[in-house]
């Protein structure tokens, strides 16, 4: 279990109702295919060494006996197989019947779990018992499970959770079931493996359709189709169940424990992680969520016009997309808050490294938008700032690049102290990761409605800003430039030439450095063998933990930055807001650090 990831399994192997020698067989080929396959952890359905549609034979002791030496031959067969799994079989406890789980690794019975709830038609056979139990493995830290069959209730809070079912399939069955899986893991922020049994059980009344389901934090990870049977696998990860777990606040129920063990190993990763994970694959959903987040930023930035009572709002416009969004959101909120659209002031404010690209971009967004556009040349204030400090301009060092920047947030702050307004940040979510803005510079403004959106997010939401214009509107002269604006290459123009990306890295490779350490609580290591698969074929290994590097170096040292910047609302699951992100300006991430750079590619 390398990097919190263990292979896990959810198998319904064939059987016949009655025949335990049969179903053993059965068991046992399943378990080995599952081990080849690299599996730690299988469930196997409720009941499977007998079948579950015995009826009045569960009373007989010729079954009883039968399928005990069955559960005696599986248990025997898995001693050198390096895998944890759970078996239903009825057994003999204390005189009663009850319905169990026998957890199997190794060639030894580690524990019994009794079903508790049963129903009407259960109680004829079956006895209620059912003692919490968690199984925790002494080799990985975070391996730990509970085991629940049919309708149980998970009582320990395990970091996963081992169904086992035999329940018939009925119409709508399988997407309550899968509800259900979703709500209770996002709830209890783990992950269920649920094994139902299929083909094989008596359809003398009803159907059983062999469903395998793995879930985690609320989200399916591999499932089966219905009616069949086999095998189902999928990597969890179990490093964010942790993770998710302390930042939750949920934590294991004491409970009985039993401990197994499994050596140490490396998992084969199976699991495909998303390319842009701020982008939903869904092209319906992407609309949505642009369309949703539009009228976040512009409700955020409705109320702070409305709290201070602000008469116009202030923009630098510089023809690339953060000012972009950040101006369509001010149009759309002048709206709202009773204003017009000429009461957005965008000032353009060329200098050393405009191009005149992204300035036309710049004035033609403006003209076709209605808003009121100022050109300020700051060129000139900048070499006189130049001269004041004595700094040679064919210097361009930070001095020559920043300076050009906090003079033209002053322009416009000077500008909104005289028109009663206020300044409109632009920067976004990504930028802020990477510390990729200048302190006093643009860093500052009074309300920043993009902070929370990541770069990759951003272009798509032009995009589809560029569509409502021409198909909604039929502005075709806005849609037009908007796209232009989208695929022109982002830059801060401080230097003649500037590409943000060639300086500090694609932005598709921070955006998933970004939402993988913040929001999943990946180490250096994990998130280098993540993304090196992910982005396989785009960019070599050595360019992804080139560019990993400096996103582990920027994170930690720019928090200065993010400690204090303006506020805007957060988006979504990833925020640096201080409201929202909380860790010291001065925090030593040498930890981090010294691992990505221990790195090889």
């Amino acid at each position: 279990m390398k990097d919190g990831f263990v292979k896990v399994g959810a198998g319904a192997p064939e059987i016949r109702p009655g025949d335990c020698e049969y179903n053993a067989r059965s068991i046992i080929r399943m378990i080995n295919e599952a081990y080849m396959l690299g599996v730690r952890v299988l469930a196997l359905p409720e009941l499977c060494i007998t079948g579950s549609t015995c009826g009045d034979l569960f009373l007989h002791s010729t079954l009883l006996n039968g399928a005990h030496r069955a559960l005696d031959t599986v248990t025997a067969a898995s001693e050198p197989l390096d895998i944890v799994f759970t078996v239903g079989v009825p057994l003999r406890i204390g005189g009663s019947l009850c319905n169990c789980a026998a957890v199997i690794t190794k060639g030894e019975i580690v524990g019994i779990v009794p079903k508790e709830r049963l129903s009407p038609a259960e109680e004829r056979y079956f006895t209620s018992n059912g003692d919490s139990m968690r199984f925790i493995c002494s080799d990985y830290p975070d391996l730990g499970f509970e085991v629940c069959i049919g309708s149980d209730i998970p009582k320990t809070n395990a970091d996963i959770i081992l169904r086992m079912s035999a329940e018939p399939e009925i119409i709508g069955k399988a997407d309550k079931r899968r509800a259900a899986l979703s709500v209770q893991t996002a709830e209890l922020r783990c992950a269920e493996i649920f094994a139902g049994t299929g083909e094989g059980e008596s359809t003398a009344c009803a159907v059983y359709a062999g469903h395998r389901l793995i879930y985690e934090n609320g989200k399916p990870i591999a499932q089966s189709g219905l009616f069949g049977c086999g095998l189902t696998t999928a990597d969890l990860d179990l490093g964010f169940i942790a993770y998710e777990r302390r930042r939750r606040g949920i934590f294991p129920i004491p409970s009985e424990l039993c401990e197994f063990a499994l050596a140490p190993g490396d998992t084969k990763l199976s699991r495909v992680f998303r390319r842009m994970p701020f982008i939903p694959d869904d092209g319906k959903k992407l609309e949505e969520r642009c369309g949703n987040i539009v009228m976040m930023q512009t409700s955020g930035l409705v109320k702070r016009i409305g709290h201070i009572g602000a008469q116009k709002l202030v923009i630098g416009v510089s023809g690339g997309l953060d000012s972009t969004l950040a101006l369509i959101v001010c149009t759309k909120a002048a709206e709202y808050a009773g204003l017009t659209k000429t009461d957005v002031i965008a000032v353009t404010m060329p200098c050393f490294g405009t191009t005149d690209r992204t300035k036309s971009n710049a004035v033609t967004l403006c003209e076709q938008l209605g808003v009121t556009l100022r050109e300020v040349d700051i060129t000139k204030a900048v070499e006189q700032h130049f001269a004041d400090i004595s700094h040679d301009k064919a210097d361009m060092n930070s001095a020559y690049e920043n300076a050009q920047a906090r003079e033209r947030t002053q322009v416009l702050m000077d500008i909104a102290n005289d028109v009663n307004g206020i300044v409109v940040g632009t920067g976004d979510l990504s930028e802020l990761a990477l510390g990729w803005a200048t302190f006093g510079g643009d860093h500052l403004s009074m309300y920043g409605v993009n902070a929370g959106v990541p770069k990759t997010l951003i272009r798509r939401i032009v995009s589809y800003c560029a569509d409502c214009c021409e198909y909604d509107d039929g502005n075709t002269a806005l849609a037009s430039v908007l796209r232009d604006i989208v695929d022109t290459p982002i830059s801060p123009e401080l230097l003649p030439g500037q590409k943000t990306e060639d300086s500090v890295g694609p932005y598709e490779l921070h955006d998933f450095f970004l939402y993988h350490t913040v929001r999943r609580g990946c180490s250096p290591r994990k998130l280098y063998r993540i993304a090196k698969t992910v982005f396989c074929g785009e960019y070599d290994k050595a360019a992804v933990l080139k560019w990993l590097q400096v996103f582990i170096k920027r994170f930690f040292s720019q928090q200065f930055k993010r400690s204090c910047s303006p506020d805007g609302i957060s988006i979504g699951s990833v925020s640096l807001s201080p409201a929202d992100f909380r860790m010291p300006s001065d925090v030593c991430g040498e930890l981090w650090i010294k691992e990505a750079m221990e790195l090889e590619p």
